[in-house]
């Protein structure tokens, strides 16, 4: 197909934008807080009064930005069908192992491309001649990081998965394998619903989330649902679920109601940008033990980013129609092969049955610790899971032709 140039990118933030962002800080008002409050009612306003001073006084975004230009960036514009051109920011790393697999990563939200650094090296260098080598493709999702966001209204599942099969056909790779958790679990099904075999060889999701099979759609999936008890860990996961959405969703039905409501908020006060994240950094890890710089280097990229903070919400409110219908609901099964790994503090876990109505699952994996930023908490374990599923002797071994993944 043809396509735009690909030009490299480096992070280049004004120095009038970092200056804003201090004085904006200078003038932050905090809210009280309740005696003995702790995280009850969200998040404690001591954190985010040190964060806050040192976002002001001590972060250095410069070193920061140096950092992540490191890092193999570059931006391509891609036609979106009904939306016109968006100028599309990613990270595409190459291993230098020819038959590498090519491997899409798709980070969510409250995510971005940084998701995948830690990844890279794991991926990318493998540390013996029998591990898979892969090239990594990490798009920031249009209206995320440095991509172009979309201008209309209806940019959706299918939008989201045209401009990721897009950008893989531009850089030659016509046949590709996804992972992502999060959004990422979402468009990657929504890749496989439009671009499975053609394209779309395989997918690993460390997010479990489906819906339950129907009669109508699944009848004999419906009917083992029927039949077959829940077992300990579905017990515990749906669990966990319940609490999540009982407790910890607030935020999702704002975003997928009333985004730019919340966008005023998220735009203009880099305090509250800071609380809307964190809360969720923190809550929704198990136990990882973040640096204040890696948060504000997490919220800066936000905060600078190019369609600013309120864009990325509005993924929430498209893909679901205001909450007509569920996240998952635009991804067909097909069998393009999938496989699952299970993280214990994920906030959504469904029975493992639900999840064979997005695709044949070929591999699962199901570990002790880590949450829902897996590529970020524990890198090293998603990494032997992909290589696991698509390395030497896996289930998805060789689903890309004439990319085996070894020299």
């Amino acid at each position: 197909m043809s396509a735009a140039p690909e030009v490299p990118f480096k992070v280049s933030v004004p120095e009038a934008e970092i200056e804003l962002l201090r004085k904006k800080l200078e003038l932050t008002r905090f809210p009280d807080e309740l005696d003995e409050a702790g995280w009850e009612y969200g998040v404690p306003l001591a954190d985010v009064r040190r964060l806050v001073a040192r976002w002001k006084d001590g972060f250095d975004w410069r070193k920061s930005e140096a950092a992540i230009n490191e890092l193999p960036q570059f931006t391509r514009d891609i036609e979106v069908e009904g939306f016109g051109t968006l100028n599309i920011h990613y990270v595409h790393a190459k291993s230098e192992v020819a038959n590498a697999v090519p491997l899409l990563f798709i980070h969510g939200w409250p995510g971005h491309f940084l998701e995948v650094r830690k990844l890279l090296p794991l991926l990318t260098k493998p540390e013996s001649e029998d591990q898979p080598s892969f090239h990594v493709v990490a798009l920031s999702l249009p209206g995320f990081g440095f991509s172009e966001g979309p201008k209309k209204k209806g940019f959706a599942s299918k939008q989201y998965a045209e401009v990721a099969n897009k950008l893989m056909l531009s850089l030659g790779y016509d046949n590709y394998v996804v992972q992502g958790g999060d959004w990422g679990h979402y468009i990657a099904g929504y890749l496989t619903t439009h671009y499975a075999h053609k394209h779309v060889k395989g997918w690993l999701s460390n997010y479990t989330h489906a819906e339950p099979p129907t009669f109508r759609e699944f009848p004999l999936l419906y009917l083992r649902h029927l039949v077959t008890p829940y077992n300990a860990r579905d017990k515990a996961g749906l669990a966990r679920t319940r609490e999540f959405q009982s407790k910890g969703s607030g935020y999702s039905q704002e975003q997928a109601t009333r985004p730019q409501t919340l966008g005023y908020s998220l735009a203009d006060t880099p305090a509250g940008l800071l609380g809307w994240l964190y809360e969720k950094l923190v809550s929704w890890t198990d136990g990882y033990r973040w640096e204040d710089d890696e948060v504000l280097e997490w919220v800066s990229v936000y905060w600078f980013s190019r369609a600013g903070p309120a864009a990325s919400v509005r993924l929430y409110k498209e893909n679901t129609n205001g909450l007509e219908k569920a996240s998952v609901a635009d991804v067909r099964w097909t069998s393009v092969p999938l496989g699952y790994a299970y993280f214990p503090k994920e906030i959504n876990q469904v029975p493992r049955l639900w999840l064979r109505t997005l695709g044949r699952i070929v591999f699962e994996s199901e570990h002790e610790h880590g949450g829902h930023f897996a590529s970020h908490e524990h890198p090293r374990e998603l990494a032997d899971d992909i290589r696991r599923m698509f390395g030497r002797g896996g289930p998805a071994h060789g689903v890309v032709p004439g990319k085996s993944g070894y020299a």
